[in-house]
């Protein structure tokens, strides 16, 4: 196959969007100059070899009418993958794309999403503001459940200030309630989530935490010697934690303490180490620990008496009002959870402790030979891609997304827009985002990779010095010649 040349793509986004609707994929590694769209043999579901070549630009890697599958993909795949893990500065960014594929594998259905809630009270003007909201941040339809909550907070505040100077707080009170319920009602879908996760066959339920637990040792199986893994969030749910705590990996954030920790404002560098048996005063950095960081908080972290605490709730558990009800947490309630926007009344608070979450994805990503990947996060967040954008402004920096779909438009439309597309490596549809297919044919394995790496230098030396006849690879020539090497 000859080498393709330098290829202009004028392709939009709204013809990826449709290729990725009628079952496509769209693959971008190595040497591609621009996405490759694959097409799904609907005819042929069973074969080994269900894709091919789609319409548009060529690429040097599968003729035009060529059937292939997984055989052909994982070499292209795999060791690119693999090569990008080793970066010096490694960063995972996951979105809830990650909670429902755990959640299919164990009960079949995806996690409740953020669909659109109701207010007791000026519902119409509430869902005016979080339409606009969602229009002027890129995304279509009418906004969604945090467009909604930073816009009932918005007019909760306003309403406080209009009412500071009468007497009628019925519209604050009535908003208060309303919005109280809703959030109540959304720390039940997520807890109902991990509930059904950990409640399913146990069959099931050990497949969804094996592949949870292989995607994350994908990552943060990096010697001690490296930096550690930069594991980042936008999820509420603790998926991402249940799979640690199966995984032996130790995630260290900013929380302080035992019972109740508390998160510290200060960034400090703090790490694990151990004393080799025998060796004193040289302590050597301990393997399986990454730094985790959830973007827009947790369903477990609850702002009370100007502190941030994150409270002892059970993964799963049937509701969250019995742990609020602690004599440290007297009073607190849904409107304390620290849901991304939270209920602080003045700007300091409102930005606390987001500000501090957001600089440290800054600063773990925006340094030289660093590597972003993203799986399940659709990138509807402006913060996050701004960041994002500005890490890619330097030339050794790489961004890997890999997700299942792309509904929005939003993947594709950053790709456009960041114009660095050297720098960007891009496995999007059912095949690439599937959390068992990728787990099992695509992720880098790097515990299998170093005994691998070991072994290809022991036989090397092996063949180099002619020690072992048996170590050497067996050709026809070398099975009709005799004597020792």
């Amino acid at each position: 196959m000859e080498q393709t040349p330098l290829q202009s793509d004028d392709r939009t986004e709204d013809s990826f969007q449709k290729h990725l609707e009628k079952g496509g994929q769209i693959l971008k590694t190595r040497d591609d100059p621009v996405p490759i769209l694959l097409e799904h043999d609907k005819d042929d579901e069973d074969s080994t070899k269900p894709f091919k070549l789609s319409s548009g630009p060529s690429c040097s890697w599968a003729d035009t009418d060529e059937k292939f599958g997984t055989k052909k993909l994982r070499p292209r795949i795999e060791p690119w993958l693999t090569a990008l893990v080793q970066s010096e500065h490694l960063s995972l960014l996951v979105g809830s794309g990650l909670t429902h594929a755990a959640h299919t594998i164990a009960t079949g259905n995806p996690c409740p999403g953020m669909d659109q809630i109701s207010f007791n009270v000026l519902n119409k003007e509430i869902s005016k503001a979080a339409s606009h909201a969602a229009k002027s941040a890129g995304r279509e339809g009418d906004g969604n459940f945090e467009d909604q909550v930073r816009a009932a907070h918005e007019l909760l505040r306003g309403l406080e200030i209009i009412a500071s100077t009468e007497t009628d707080y019925s519209k604050v009170e009535d908003l208060q309630k309303s919005l109280k319920d809703n959030l109540s009602l959304f720390a039940h879908q997520i807890l109902d989530g991990e509930r059904k996760l950990v409640s399913a066959p146990p069959e099931k339920r050990e497949q969804a935490f094996n592949c949870l637990v292989s995607f994350l040792l994908s990552f943060a199986s990096r010697s001690g010697t490296r930096e550690r893994l930069h594991l980042f969030t936008t999820n509420y749910d603790r998926y991402i934690e249940a799979g640690a705590d199966v995984a032996g990996l130790r995630l260290m954030d900013r929380f302080v303490g035992t019972l109740t920790p508390v998160f510290r404002a200060s960034r400090l560098d703090v790490d694990l180490h151990y004393n080799p048996p025998g060796i004193r005063g040289e302590p050597r950095y301990l393997e399986g620990v990454a730094r985790f960081t959830k973007l827009h908080g947790s369903i477990d972290w609850v702002a009370f008496n100007q502190t941030i605490r994150r409270i002892g709730l059970p993964f799963g558990a049937s509701a969250i009002d019995p742990y609020l009800a602690a004599p440290g947490l007297k009073g607190a309630d849904a409107m304390r959870l620290m849901i991304y926007p939270n209920a602080a009344k003045d700007r300091e608070t409102a930005e606390y402790p987001y500000v501090e979450l957001f600089r440290d994805f800054a600063a773990a990503i925006c340094r030289p030979n660093s590597t972003v990947f993203c799986y399940g996060y659709s990138f509807g967040d402006e913060h996050i891609n701004r960041v994002i954008e500005d890490m890619l402004t330097i030339p050794s920096t790489h961004l890997v997304i890999i997700s299942r779909g792309d509904r929005l438009g939003r993947i594709m439309g950053t790709y456009t827009k960041l114009g660095r597309h050297a720098q960007v490596t891009l496995l999007i549809g059912k095949h690439f985002g599937d959390l068992q297919r990728l787990v099992k044919d695509y992720l880098p394995k790097p515990a299998i990779d170093r005994t691998t790496f070991r072994m290809a230098e022991l036989l090397k030396a092996r063949w180099h010095t002619g020690q072992h006849e048996d170590d050497k690879p067996h050709t026809p020539q070398a099975d009709n010649e005799s004597g020792d090497v």
